[in-house]
Order: structure tokens, then C-alpha cells, then sequence
């Protein structure tokens, strides 16, 4: 015991001498994921919404009207405002140093701790200016006051200059921040991106309808359709914006349910907009002082309440006796729903505030919203009944879903002994870790794949044909398929609200279907499957596209495989330059390659290639992928035929003649 002891203990020459203090921002720089949650492209992002945020609080509390965000040549990043302006005379603690270079290199300094200068805002922590300016290796400061104009320089949280005083102007006030975030902490390769910028900008301007935004970026660093400038003002607010999103999406009620309404005892202001299309996974946003809180929190949980609440009682009201066990699940999912929440002195999870966390919250908003509903449901019966069916059909298909669940489990004694689909060969491993299920097109492909299979790892699950096309099908239409089915027992883990990661049955689901259009679109078909009824095993990255074979050439005992034709004149131009007599053999399907080649080929993880399904992060890019989805799998075939016309130029005329 003595001897472990010993070995485990403190080495001898641990004292004070070891104590670090670490003084002014230099913590940030340490351990900046303490402060902005990482130092990726995220975190990257994060720094331009701290100092926007700041402009954003003072046009909320009315002293500002008009930000100007632009991307700079050199990739800098300037905000400014036409509000009050940082305070520039010296601070009463430290008489050396201006407010101004307080603010910007001392952590827990500001204007938003006490609530007098700013009724609601962002920033409450008094961070998140000195954390940008201890993450830039450049940052200027320029400020138009009491008629007067004020400059200082900083670089990785130090003052390089004093405060000075470079001009008068008369009439110009307010707040200009221009910043570089530094390699050293984001990488040689960090980069602000465009488009990022721009909708982070405009999201701004729809939680403000008092704000005029402008946008300019350098040419050279726009990227997708990003436009050079722009101007954003959009006095509807979040119906504006949900609206756009929204596009030409069939509604199950044509009217938004949308509104703005003060708190009660005069704590701030709440606004809403929701709609519940009829087909898509449907996306929420909610904000606190105009802050994206990914993550929900208490203000979502008053949105849920009053609606859920409300429609029960519309229920209670119209005789329909079915809502009895209604839950907010079922009324979120597949909605659309948007959140703006401006409050005192709010409490978020972390500095990141990806999570409001105000307990006061979750009744005010209620509180505020619940006689809006009311009047809403009851201003138009059949607008109000067709809601109430539409969200009473998600809570049954919830409830089959868990008596489903519930009777799996009964029979089951361990999660490898549930009752599985008779076309499934699974694997030998008794846990999910390194486990693989392959969703092969046909009886043939799945025999191939059998053999071709490690048995310990890798299952195998035969589908056949094309299967039911989830976008365009009602619950019950899905319920009722036998391929879906197959896939939902297999995996286990439910779906929809029901999806639960840790009752997946693999670690990895692997889409393998012929190199051709047919097994494209099986490929295609599967995919939005698992989109609209397994987001989060999309999100997990647990969803992979095999790549196999297209053909099989050899030469002068040299063997390779070609995915398609681009990468056959590739092998024949590099591989088997100079060879004349090639043989060149076409997989006509997956049932015609061997076992050993379509191990060797596509299964073998030590030599295959894989595609991974990814989901994107941002909120607007996850509706704007929802909304591709509706558009090219949903109902409407004019949308598919719309989209074919608009990319018509981009097909290849040579692949069309192959």
C-alpha cells in the first residue's frame, strides 16, 4: 500500500513556486473555450455576434437606429452604430485609464450590470468585448461623442495606444469596432465567411424592428450568393422572417399564429411566430435579448405550455375527446416556430448562452401568450380545428410509436434479443460500439453482402426495390410499409420525437445500393427517410453512403475498380498508362460482384471509401435543407419540375447521351 502510495503522490518539489495568476485577459488566451466554446469556425463566428450584439442593446434600448456591419479586404471585421458611444472620460477606479480601455481589457467591466444604462440586453457578463479584443491580434476603436471623435489600438488584450482625440464632428455620434481575430488562437487558415456574417446580420434585423442594418463586403470575399451590400429593416419582425423561411410551403392553417405582447409588471416584451406546415421536420429559434439560445430553455417552455394548454382547451371546448393526452411534443413537431424573448437581467447555462435558464421566464412568457392563442384557435373555428387534427394525428402516431416500443421491450431480455425483421442477418457482437448495418437493394445483393461480411461486426438488412417515399406519404401510409418498418425495428432507437440514440442498435447505418440511377435513387429515397424520421442519427453522423465499384479493370496482372466513368479514364491514364490491351469489365449491380470483391471493394473498412450524410449546424441552414427536401421529395411536383428547369443548363449533355 506504502509502495502505491508513493507512487501516486505529488512530486517532492511541488510549491508555491508552481502557482500560477494569471492577470488581466490573459485566461482568455489560455482557455478561450471557457469563454467563446472553442476555437472553430463557431467560436470564430462568436466573436463578430459579441460585438454586434453591443449595437444590438443599444438599438433595443433606443438609442440607436442604424449598424453597419462590414467584411473587410484583409478579413478584418468592422460593426458600428449611431448610438450613445463608449464612455471615453477617465473611469473613478482606475483615474489612469479611460471607460473605454476598461471596458476593453478587464474582464467583468460594463454598462449592463446594474440595469440603469440598459433596461434589457445582451451582454450581462461583461466579457464579451475584452474576450474579442484578447482573441484579435488587431482591433481599433473609434468613438464619436459629445461631439468629439476618440481612437485607440489594442492587440491581443493590451492597449498599443492611448485614447486620443483625432477630430470634431458635430454631427455624428456612436461606436465603430474594427477587429482581426488572431492565428495564434484560430489557426493560420481562420477565416470569416460571408455568408455566415451576412444571415447573422439579418437575423438581427427581424428580432429588432427598429434597427436598419447595413451590410457590405469585399468582392474578393464573398462566397455562394452572398450578395456585395445590402439593407435589412423589417418592421413585421419574426412573421417577416418566418415567412421567408417558410417559402411556398403548404400550411395546415393559412394565417401565422404571430404576435408581440408586453411582459406583466413592466419586465419586457415577448414576441412570437409559429406555423405548422404540413409535411417537414420543422425548425425552432428562440432568442433572449435578441441572442440566439439554441438550446431552448425556459422561454420555450412557456411557448410550449401555452400552446399546449390551449389547445386542449380548444378540444375541451369542440367536444374532440381524443387530446386528452396531448403533449407539447406533439405540438412542436413538424412546427415551425420562432421566439423572441426581451427580459431583465437574464440567466443563460454558460457565457455561450446557447440556454436560457431564468425560472421567472417560463410564466411570463406563458402568462403573455396564452390569450393570444385563446382568441387565435377561437377567432376562426375551422381554422382552430384543423390545428387541433393535425397535431392530435402527431400524438397518435407518438403513442402507437411508444406501445410499439413498450411491447419490444417486454419480449425482449437484452438489447441484441428484441424481435428483428426475418430479412435480417445480424451480427455476433453484443453492444453497438464498431457495429455496422448495410441496407442493400434486393435479395441478390443482400446474398453477396452475407458472404462478403464480417460477421462479428457487420449486419445485413435487404430491402426490396424502391421504398415508400417518406415526404410525399401521411403517418399512416408510413406506419403501414413493410420496408420501413423493417428499418425502424432493425435499428431500434424510434423515431421522430421517440428517436433515441442510445437504443440504437449499430454504431453505423450504411446505405450500399447500385452504382447506377436506380440505386441513386434508392440511395435518395433512403436518405430522406432517415432525414425526416432519424434526424439525430443524421446529426450523430451515424449515416454513410457505400461507394462501390462501377467497373473492374485489369491488365498485366494489375487489378483496379472505377466508381464511375470519370475515375475510369482517370485509372487509364495513370494506372494503366501505356498498357494496350485493357480488360474492362461493367458491374451491372452489386448481386453480380463476388463476395471477395465486394469486400475487398466496399466493405473492408481497412480499404473501402465511404460518404458521410452530414447535417448542417445554423438554424437557416437546416431549414433551407428541410426546405430542399420538401421541394424535390414532397407532394408538389411542380417544385421538381421548377428545379429541373433551373438547373437544366448545368446537365452534362455527354452524360445524358451515356
Amino acid at each position: 500500500m506504502s509502495d502505491l502510495f508513493a507512487a501516486t503522490a505529488a512530486p517532492s518539489d511541488y510549491d508555491a513556486s508552481h502557482i500560477e495568476v494569471l492577470e488581466g485577459l490573459e485566461p482568455v488566451r489560455r482557455r478561450p473555450g471557457m469563454y467563446i466554446g472553442g476555437t472553430d469556425e463557431r467560436a470564430l463566428h462568436h466573436l463578430a455576434a459579441e460585438v454586434l450584439d453591443n449595437s444590438m442593446d443599444e438599438a433595443v434600448a433606443g438609442h440607436a437606429s442604424r449598424i453597419e456591419v462590414t467584411l473587410e479586404a484583409d478579413g478584418s471585421l468592422t460593426i458600428s452604430d449611431n448610438g450613445r458611444g463608449i464612455p471615453v472620460d477617465p473611469h473613478p477606479r482606475f483615474p489612469d485609464k479611460s471607460a473605454l480601455e476598461v471596458i476593453m481589457t478587464m474582464l467583468h467591466s460594463g454598462g449592463k450590470f446594474s440595469g440603469k444604462a440598459y433596461a434589457t440586453s445582451g451582454g450581462l457578463h461583461g466579457v464579451g468585448i475584452s474576450v474579442v479584443n484578447a482573441l484579435s491580434s488587431d482591433m481599433s476603436v473609434e468613438v464619436a461623442r459629445n461631439r468629439e471623435v476618440f481612437s485607440q489600438r489594442f492587440s491581443r488584450g493590451h492597449a498599443m495606444t492611448k485614447l486620443e482625440k483625432i477630430g470634431t464632428a458635430p454631427n455624428r455620434r456612436g461606436t465603430t469596432i474594427r477587429f482581426l481575430p488572431d492565428t495564434q488562437i484560430f489557426g493560420e487558415e481562420a477565416r470569416f465567411r460571408a455568408s455566415r456574417l451576412y444571415k447573422l446580420a439579418r437575423s438581427k434585423a427581424y428580432l429588432f424592428g427598429g434597427v436598419e442594418i447595413r451590410w457590405k463586403a469585399a468582392p474578393a470575399l464573398l462566397d455562394g450568393d452572398t450578395p456585395e451590400t445590402a439593407v435589412f429593416q423589417f418592421p413585421g419582425g419574426l412573421a417577416d422572417h418566418l415567412r421567408e423561411r417558410l417559402g411556398d410551403r403548404e400550411m395546415v392553417t393559412p394565417e401565422l399564429f404571430s404576435g408581440r405582447a408586453d411582459l406583466a409588471d413592466n419586465k419586457g416584451a415577448v414576441e412570437w411566430a409559429c406555423a405548422w406546415p404540413h409535411y417537414g421536420e420543422g425548425a425552432a429559434s428562440f432568442y433572449c435579448n435578441t441572442i440566439p439560445t439554441p438550446d431552448g430553455g425556459t422561454h420555450e417552455t412557456g411557448l410550449r405550455t401555452a400552446l399546449t394548454r390551449g389547445l386542449r382547451n380548444f378540444a375541451t371546448l369542440t367536444g374532440n375527446k381524443k387530446a386528452g393526452e396531448l403533449s407539447g411534443e406533439d405540438v412542436f413537431t413538424g412546427a415551425e416556430i420562432m421566439l423572441s424573448l426581451f427580459i431583465r437581467e437574464p440567466q443563460f447555462q454558460s457565457q455561450t448562452k446557447d440556454r436560457l435558464t431564468s425560472p421567472e421566464a417560463t410564466r411570463l412568457v406563458e402568462n403573455a401568450i396564452k390569450d393570444h392563442f385563446d382568441h387565435w384557435l377561437t377567432g376562426s373555428g375551422e381554422r382552430g380545428k384543423a390545428l387541433l387534427a393535425f397535431v392530435v394525428e402527431r400524438m397518435e402516431d407518438r403513442l402507437r410509436r411508444r406501445a410499439e416500443l413498450m411491447v419490444k421491450r417486454k419480449t425482449a431480455t437484452s438489447k441484441r434479443n428484441l424481435r428483428l425483421p426475418g430479412k435480417l442477418t445480424d451480427c455476433a457482437r453484443g453492444d453497438s460500439a464498431g457495429t455496422e448495418l448495410f441496407i442493400v437493394e434486393g435479395d441478390s445483393a443482400g446474398g453477396s453482402a452475407k458472404h462478403a461480411r464480417d460477421r462479428n461486426t457487420q449486419a445485413i438488412l435487404p430491402i426490396r426495390g424502391k421504398i415508400l417515399n417518406v415526404a410525399s406519404a401521411n403517418a399512416a401510409k408510413i406506419g403501414a410499409n413493410n420496408e420501413v418498418a423493417d428499418i425502424i425495428q432493425a435499428l431500434g432507437c424510434g423515431t421522430r420525437g421517440n428517436y433515441s440514440p442510445a437504443a440504437l442498435r449499430y454504431d453505423r447505418i450504411v446505405i450500399m445500393t447500385d452504382a447506377d440511377v436506380d440505386g441513386a435513387h434508392i440511395a435518395t429515397l433512403l436518405m430522406t427517410f432517415f432525414f425526416r424520421e432519424m434526424s439525430g442519427l443524421v446529426r450523430d453522423g451515424r449515416l454513410y453512403l457505400a461507394l462501390p465499384p462501377l467497373y473492374r479493370l485489369a491488365a498485366g496482372g494489375i487489378v483496379a475498380y472505377a466508381r464511375d466513368d470519370a475515375h475510369r479514364e482517370e485509372l487509364l491514364r495513370t494506372t494503366f498508362a501505356g498498357r494496350t490491351k485493357i480488360e474492362t469489365g461493367r458491374f451491372k449491380g452489386l448481386g453480380e460482384m463476388s463476395p471477395q470483391q465486394l469486400r475487398e471493394t466496399t466493405m473492408d473498412p481497412a480499404r473501402r471509401t465511404m460518404l458521410r450524410v452530414t447535417m448542417p449546424d445554423g438554424v437557416d441552414e437546416k431549414a433551407a435543407v428541410a426546405d430542399l427536401v420538401e421541394r424535390l421529395m414532397g407532394r408538389n411536383p411542380e417544385h421538381r419540375f421548377a428545379f429541373i428547369q433551373a438547373h437544366a443548363d448545368a446537365v452534362d449533355a455527354e452524360a445524358l447521351d451515356a
